[in-house]
């Protein structure tokens, strides 16, 4: 059971929830960049939620299929086709052997997750099917996929296709998207001005933005406190003695340009780091396009964890409604 790739798109991928336990290693979690995404269309066609399907940037594939199985696409706004005949995104649908799933033109977001009943099935690395391109790990081949691959399926069970997740269970940032940020052990390095700018001004998704991490421009640059350079560390005032970065971090070198740490990043370094994007958040920022504007709002602790409850229970009440 199995796939062909006709087209593979601009980029697509092999990617589950990821490969936590070795970052300490330097090995990063990877995995989809929206989780809300993935864990739905999984839902839709009756896998575990964790399941490894396909995240699309920006451009879909065209898959022939050589089974009879049930798809999903969520996330990004890029239409699916099956042999041309439009169907629904966030809803699940029949692909009967031998006919071709495509793509329309990208209307909104970044990222499309293609959910297939009996998931992905190439062989994982370190716990997880994940592809860490940089590190040839996981995924197919430990690439992006490319024309003539043919990719294997598990074993599916048997799933009513029209299944839907109503609007209101949907996950996308909004216009401007808000990125919620705590800020952490550096944030005594800069100014107060500085970091009353950081979250006064507007920001905009620059075009290098990638699974590795998202830059943003258009702000005012960030300017730190005088300080005497530490032993180890470089010139810079942006530059420390190497640190851990956490997941979702933001790095700002040279005090210009922030970047955010996703989920093929890095695990340290030695830019500081303003803070971090919270968890419940991360999900936004793989579906943001280059230029995209943007505001950070500032939260404490609290207001962390509240937004971590709440997304758990959205995901909650997608269960319920799927089950």
């Amino acid at each position: 059971m199995a796939f062909k790739v006709i087209s593979p798109g601009l980029l697509t991928t092999v990617q589950d929830l990821g490969r936590p336990g070795y970052f300490h290693l330097g090995i990063p979690m990877s995995g989809a960049m929206d989780r809300f995404a993935l864990r739905a269309a999984n839902l839709l066609v009756g896998n575990d939620e964790g399941a490894a399907g396909l995240e699309a940037v920006f451009m879909g594939p065209q898959l022939e299929f050589e089974v009879d199985c049930t798809v999903a696409v969520t996330g990004a706004d890029m239409p699916p086709r099956v042999d041309g005949q439009h169907v629904e995104t966030w809803t699940a649908f029949k692909v009967k052997a031998g006919q071709t799933l495509t793509f329309d033109y990208l209307r909104g977001g970044a990222r499309a997750y293609i959910a297939i009943s009996g998931g992905i099935d190439t062989p994982p690395a370190l716990g997880s099917r994940s592809t860490y391109a940089i590190g040839a790990l996981g995924g197919y081949h430990g690439r992006a996929l490319a024309v003539g691959d043919v990719v294997p399926l598990g074993q599916g069970g048997v799933v009513k296709d029209g299944r839907t997740l109503a609007p209101a269970l949907r996950r996308l940032p909004g216009a401007p998207a808000e990125l919620r940020v705590l800020p952490g052990l550096y944030w005594r390095l800069i100014t107060e001005q500085a970091g009353r700018n950081f979250f006064d001004d507007e920001w905009k998704v620059a075009p290098e933005a990638d699974r590795m991490g998202y830059r943003f421009r258009g702000g005012r640059p960030v300017e730190f406190e005088p300080r005497e350079q530490p032993f180890g560390a470089g010139s810079d005032p942006s530059n420390i003695v190497d640190g851990c970065y956490s997941y979702g971090s933001i790095q700002v070198p040279g005090g210009s340009e922030p970047i955010v740490l996703h989920r093929d990043a890095v695990s340290g370094g030695g830019y500081f780091t303003l803070g971090a994007v919270i968890s419940a958040d991360m999900d936004l920022i793989g579906q943001l396009q280059p230029h995209t504007p943007v505001r950070f709002v500032r939260v404490d602790m609290e207001a962390a964890l509240k937004a971590r409850h709440d997304r758990a229970a959205l995901l909650a009440k997608v269960r319920d409604a799927l089950a």
